[in-house]
């Protein structure tokens, strides 16, 4: 798979990007323009700023650390919240049947149908925004969170009550370690929507961040600089997917060892 991997970053993309920018220049669509012209309005909108600021204008301080700071704060209060909840909802089975049917109807709204409400609740700013990302990204993170809490082995639970460890030691050497890689599972589909619902909220109330400025790219048909947008975000998701892989890996390479030498 790792083979795969390489020779479709290294050969199948590269050769993507060729055709890309080949078919484009050769029908001269108003709409799509090629790769070299995004990339030049990526770094003119962007990159193009001192070295002292890392390469980054006045634009991108402006776009970049409001949204990225919004993503951010609203996945670790989504993370923290969706953890907690779930792990009490997992390991209590009462609550978990009261609950449940409600958690279900939750994750079945889809969080851009909200946004009316937030903006009511809320108005125009980063509290909208914050509310919009946080009900996004809860639901993976919580019901992840409640499947590994209820499929924790009897035979570990027994163990710590025979060693009689307490409820505080049960929870943070048993069942979180037991349910870590459901959770992580749930923590790393909620990078994507998380990103995902940054940008909606930024397109529906914000005078600022990168939807803003995608939107605001769109109303004066500068469709390069729309597609620079495009562009970033993809590349936001790449190294936010890569840097909580590697996360990911290090925590939980004690279970990858164990499955290893399972098999």
């Amino acid at each position: 798979m790792s083979v795969v991997r390489r020779v479709a970053w290294y050969w199948l993309l590269p050769v993507a990007v060729a055709a890309w920018e080949l078919v484009t220049r050769a029908l001269q669509a108003t709409y799509f323009p090629p790769p070299s012209q995004i990339v030049a309005r990526l770094h003119e909108l962007w990159f193009s700023g001192p070295p002292s600021r890392v390469f980054l204008t006045d634009e991108a301080v402006a776009d970049l650390v409001p949204s990225l700071s919004r993503l951010f704060a609203g996945w670790s209060i989504a993370c923290a919240a969706g953890v907690l909840l779930g792990v009490v909802l997992g390991r209590s089975a009462w609550l978990s049947g009261l609950v449940e049917p409600l958690v279900h109807f939750g994750r079945s709204v889809p969080p851009a149908a909200l946004l009316p409400v937030f903006l009511v609740l809320f108005k125009v700013g980063t509290p909208m925004q914050l509310a919009s990302i946080v009900y996004g990204v809860v639901w993976p993170v919580l019901i992840n969170s409640m499947d590994g809490a209820r499929h924790v082995d009897r035979q570990y639970i027994e163990t710590g009550a025979v060693y009689r460890l307490s409820s505080w030691q049960r929870l943070t050497r048993i069942i979180l370690p037991a349910a870590a890689p459901k959770i992580f599972a749930g923590l790393r589909l909620s990078v994507s929507l998380a990103l995902i619902m940054m940008v909606i909220s930024e397109l529906v109330g914000s005078s600022e961040g990168i939807g803003h400025r995608m939107l605001e790219a769109q109303s004066q048909f500068d469709i390069p600089a729309m597609w620079a947008g495009i562009v970033l975000l993809g590349l936001l998701g790449i190294g936010l997917n890569a840097a909580f892989l590697a996360v990911e890996r290090a925590v939980l390479g004690w279970h990858t060892s164990a499955r290893t030498g399972d098999a």
